[in-house]
């Protein structure tokens, strides 16, 4: 059987794939898990409010569990659902309402709850749901730990009874406490400035605002309305053209576009024209090397970074760690190496000095700021990367295993990177869903990266035909 969890947490077709049933299951296995990790000694499960029971043994009670959801309209009922395994465990829940996924990792962290359950399928339409779950340290649980809930799903136990059961509340003001917490982040106002925000009628749709409200910004807030079904809905990150246009109708300094959770966030500039994650990470690559912040001169991307983000790096003095795709590799590699900043060209930007995860508000204040004290326009700040053409082709119903070993396909690639020099790369990556092989070149032009790229397309597509 496939493995339930994914490279973000469980994730699917609502009330299908992810199911109230599957909710309460999965909650409930977590509970267990999360009890025997992490409260298994005496001294910690007294803690944690335990009791002894015959013949000495401490058995912890009433862990604390906090849930939160982003706008989808089957939120709520997988909410309720997760609550009630929680509690069927023993385990006490504060449901928490709409909630950004960064800001249900901080509360988890900043409020003392032992675990964090947040329902949400990111930048995925309204249909779409899912389940991960955050470690009271505020971070997204491990692989080795998702594996361990997932076997404890088909395990025969007791739930609770009696006073054992855990207790259900709904506490909808914690979003204050987070917004507290971006508004600390920075060390200046942002009065004076014009900002138009996107917030994929999601999570966001009252924190951003509010925040940059906080910090004295003129603010005007675009799909901030959500009905359920709307998020995501041509809006936010994946759709920043509406964007785009209100920040040059409106005369804005500039805009930022979230996605459903608001983990992720792309700008536009006062032209117009979008500022992606590349850019974003190395505007504030550069100032925080500035400041003597960025540990180790370095910054942590995957390998699906545009090239132009790479030299300029080089030629800023910092060096560049690079990763699978994947926001979890990229944390994984700032916490292996003591590095503060990493990212996707998505929009996902970890800023480990402030935050557990991406966290699309606190990007935005960040370059927002950035930007107020450099007293130049994103432009200005953004045009240190500077975007080689990239072409991006899939070639289906191909074997994908033999991507990296078949002769002729490594031939094909050694002769394309000879071609190109250091003006440009490219990168085969077999897809971890679909029998397909995603080629990416990058050059100095556009039609040199369309023709190289077709001709490996050829060689891919004829030699590990299915």
């Amino acid at each position: 059987m496939p493995r339930l969890f994914g490279t973000d947490g469980v994730r699917g077709l609502a009330g299908r794939d992810i199911s109230a049933t599957l909710a309460l299951s999965l909650a409930a296995a977590a509970a267990r898990e999360l009890e025997f990790e992490t409260f298994g000694t005496a001294d910690a499960g007294t803690a944690a409010g335990g009791s002894v029971a015959a013949g000495g043994c401490t058995v912890p009670k009433h862990l604390r569990a906090i849930v939160g959801v982003d706008s989808r309209v089957s939120g709520d009922m997988l909410a309720d659902a997760c609550a009630a395994g929680l509690a069927s465990a023993g385990v006490d829940v504060v449901l928490a309402g709409v909630m950004p996924t960064p800001g249900l990792a901080y509360l988890t962290h900043s409020h003392g709850y032992d675990l964090g359950v947040m329902i949400s399928a990111s930048h995925n339409p309204f249909a779409d749901n899912g389940i991960k779950f955050f470690a009271a340290t505020g971070y997204k649980l491990p692989d080795s730990v998702e594996d361990l809930i997932e076997a404890r799903l088909s395990d025969s136990w007791s739930p609770a009874v009696g006073q054992d059961v855990g207790q259900i509340q709904i506490d909808l003001s914690l979003d204050a406490d987070y917004i507290d917490y971006l508004v600390g982040t920075v060390p200046c106002t942002l009065e004076g400035v014009k900002v138009v925000l996107d917030c994929a009628n999601g999570a966001s749709h009252r924190v951003a605002p509010e925040a940059f409200r906080r910090l004295g910004a003129e603010v005007v807030a675009l799909a901030n309305q959500p009905n359920g079904i709307n998020i995501n809905s041509g809006v936010g990150s994946t759709h920043p053209e509406r964007l785009q246009r209100a920040v040059v109708g409106l005369e804005a300094d500039m805009g930022f576009a979230f996605d459903g959770d608001a983990d992720r966030c792309l700008a536009v500039d006062s032209a117009g024209q979008l500022v992606d994650g590349d850019q974003i990470m190395g505007l504030l690559a550069i100032g925080l090397k500035g400041e003597g912040r960025l540990a180790n001169d370095t910054l942590v991307t995957t390998v699906m970074s545009n090239l132009g983000l790479f030299k300029a790096m080089e030629a800023a003095g910092i060096s560049t760690a690079i990763t699978a795709v994947g926001d979890r590799y990229v944390l994984e590699s700032m916490l292996a190496n003591g590095h503060v900043l990493g990212g996707e060209q998505s929009g996902h930007v970890i800023m480990s000095e402030h935050a557990t995860t991406g966290d699309g508000t606190l990007t935005a204040i960040q370059v927002a700021c950035r930007v107020k004290l450099a007293g130049v326009t994103l432009a200005d700040l953004a045009s240190v990367v500077q975007a080689f053409p990239q072409v991006l082709i899939n070639v289906p119903e191909v074997d994908k295993t033999r991507a990296g070993t078949d002769p002729a396909v490594q031939a094909a690639v050694a002769a394309a990177e000879s071609e190109l020099g250091d003006t440009g790369r490219v990168l085969l990556r077999p897809s971890g869903t679909e029998p397909l092989v995603r080629v990416m070149v990058e050059a100095a032009t556009a039609e040199q990266a369309e023709s190289v790229a077709q001709g490996l397309v050829a060689v891919v597509a004829s030699e590990l035909a299915l």
